[in-house]
């Protein structure tokens, strides 16, 4: 629509989210995406397509129809209308859910406490929507934060406030403290947002010990947490895994947020949320808060694809419900880039001279998951990428879209997940010389 042509309506006219910045990042990064399509992409944080196989999500469909009909004994009728028909609102898969959380996390779950969902992003946004019960309430996240969950809290009219991250992954002495200047401002905080493994877009993990401790914590602050975990499969050391905070948890504190996007096929768009938190009604009957999750999702999206759930759950019956199993070939390749990524940028940045924060240009070394960050000795924004992807050909992700005010941002998320070895070289040397440029420009 060109600006000559009569409006009907104003942003102003619509809710406030719809101008937030938040709201915009995804669409700008995908635009730029799609104007230079020939600019090597470090910024997508998308699962390796390598290993895609339109054949077995057949089988997989398959798998899980035979399910139905040999194991749970449904009648070959039934078993067409459970896929084929509008479904339950909780899900059909919340059984394997459950296996699969038993299996590779360590998670005693009972499947009523699941919820299966449009991907995670609803599983964010009915989680929000159910916490936000007052215009006091707000929501506690650290920062950086994935802004697929700030722009959910902007849409639920849910205010987010930034708790200090660091090398721990959450600083739980900020954490405190916020949550005693919310009250303090007569607010009621009423969760607090968390990503325990290889954050996005940090790369940040939080320890065995500082899990606990986050633990406890809300325990004496009276506060949920909200974990999700999209990463936690990809370590890239050997040894255990940490285990989850849903895991450790004793009191019901945690409500967890799962996708198999990243694990199974992000084409399905089957995600979930682990709600056992034990909710009273006004009639005194006591339930599990999954099933006020599923009384909103009645109204939003009304089931999730009982065809793609299928698709989910032949894939995990194939394999035992374990995740585990069925990525290594994708944790290796994951391994693999983020290893060549960072030795990549030793070789193109060595030695360099101490500024007094530090070298000029420095990154994170993550033990696992998709994102490395790149500090650099400038403000990084969205003019900056256009230029990158313009006269540079690299595309990347300011590490400003993930802040929730417009301070400037020295700082860029490179993802490995969906290039290969020679594309990582081929676009840190133009990194490279951007920053290189960059640099001269600025010293000149």
């Amino acid at each position: 629509m060109s600006a000559a042509e009569p409006v009907d309506l104003t942003v102003a006219d619509l809710h406030p989210a719809l101008g937030d910045p938040a709201l915009t990042s995804m669409n700008f990064l995908n635009e730029v995406s799609e104007r230079y399509p020939a600019a090597v992409s470090l910024a997508a944080g998308r699962p390796y397509e390598e290993f895609f196989d339109l054949a077995a999500v057949h089988r997989h469909l398959d798998t899980f129809h035979r399910h139905l009909v040999d194991d749970l004994g449904h009648r070959p009728e039934q078993a067409r209308r459970l896929l084929l028909q509008y479904g339950r609102t909780k899900g059909i898969v919340h059984h394997l859910i459950a296996r699969n959380l038993a299996v590779d996390e360590g998670i005693t779950v009972d499947p009523e406490g699941i919820v299966v969902t449009v991907g995670c992003q609803e599983a964010m946004f009915l989680v929000l929507r159910a916490l936000r019960a007052g215009p006091t309430d707000v929501l506690l996240a650290v920062a950086p934060t994935y802004v697929g969950l700030t722009g959910a809290a902007r849409l639920v009219d849910l205010p987010v406030w930034p708790v200090a991250g660091g090398p721990t992954g959450v600083d739980l002495a900020d954490l405190a403290a916020q949550v005693h200047r919310a009250r303090a401002a007569g607010l009621r905080p009423r969760a607090c947002y968390v990503m325990p493994d290889f954050a996005n877009p940090s790369g940040v993990s939080i320890d065995a010990t500082h899990r606990q401790r986050l633990l406890d914590l809300a325990a004496r602050e009276d506060l949920l947490l909200l974990e999700d975990n999209p990463y936690g499969l990809f370590h890239s050391e050997d040894g255990p895994r940490p285990p989850t905070l849903k895991a450790l948890d004793t009191g019901r504190r945690v409500v967890y947020l799962g996708s198999f996007a990243k694990t199974v096929l992000p084409g399905a768009r089957v995600g979930y949320v682990v709600a056992d938190q034990r909710v009273a009604g006004p009639d005194g009957r006591v339930g599990p808060l999954a099933d006020q999750l599923a009384m909103i999702k009645s109204m939003v999206t009304v089931n999730t694809s009982p065809i793609a759930q299928a698709v989910i759950g032949g894939r995990l019956l194939e394999h035992g419900c374990s995740l585990v199993a069925a990525n290594t070939r994708e944790r290796s390749a994951y391994t693999r880039n983020l290893r060549h990524l960072v030795a990549g940028l030793t070789r193109r940045f060595p030695d360099q001279p101490d500024q007094p924060d530090g070298p000029a240009v420095r990154w994170t070394v993550p033990a696992g998951g998709f994102f490395v960050v790149v500090t650099v000795p400038f403000p990084v924004d969205d003019a900056l990428l256009d230029r990158s992807a313009r006269d540079y050909g690299v595309l990347w992700t300011p590490m400003a879209h993930f802040y929730d005010d417009t301070a400037p941002v020295c700082a860029l998320r490179l993802s490995v997940s969906a290039v290969t070895p020679e594309q990582i070289d081929v676009g840190l040397d133009r990194l490279t010389a951007l920053i290189t440029d960059e640099l001269a420009r600025r010293a000149g």
